[in-house]
């Protein structure tokens, strides 16, 4: 059975919100490690300049990215626009589309 493209911006954002979960681990560890003192801010200063580091990052804010524009486009449909079939597969073209660009927008500032 071949999934509609509709079905699969909608296993997404379920998956994003998943992952969102998990990375958000990363950031709170972040947040304590910038707040305990001022050596553990420095060492995560010196962390954030690795390659890996941003890599994780750029993965959580791709992450964040493309659930807020699904999810805006669920909001959309909750007010009646794009519920045909032709909508919802306009609006799944339009979340890529958009979260693509929001993505490397957001790759090219952490980097």
């Amino acid at each position: 059975m071949r999934l509609p493209i509709t079905a699969w911006t909608s296993i997404a954002h379920r998956a994003s919100g998943v992952f969102l979960f998990a990375g958000m681990a990363v950031l709170i560890w972040a947040l304590d490690a910038s707040l305990a003192s001022p050596e553990s801010f420095a060492a995560l200063k010196d962390c954030l300049a690795s390659p890996l580091f941003k890599l994780v990052l750029w993965a959580v804010v791709a992450g964040l990215i493309y659930h807020a524009v699904a999810g805006v486009k669920h909001l959309v449909m909750d007010l009646g626009i794009g519920e045909t079939m032709e909508g919802g597969t306009r609006g799944a073209k339009s979340v890529l589309v958009v979260s693509a660009i929001l993505i490397l927008l957001a790759g090219v500032w952490i980097w």
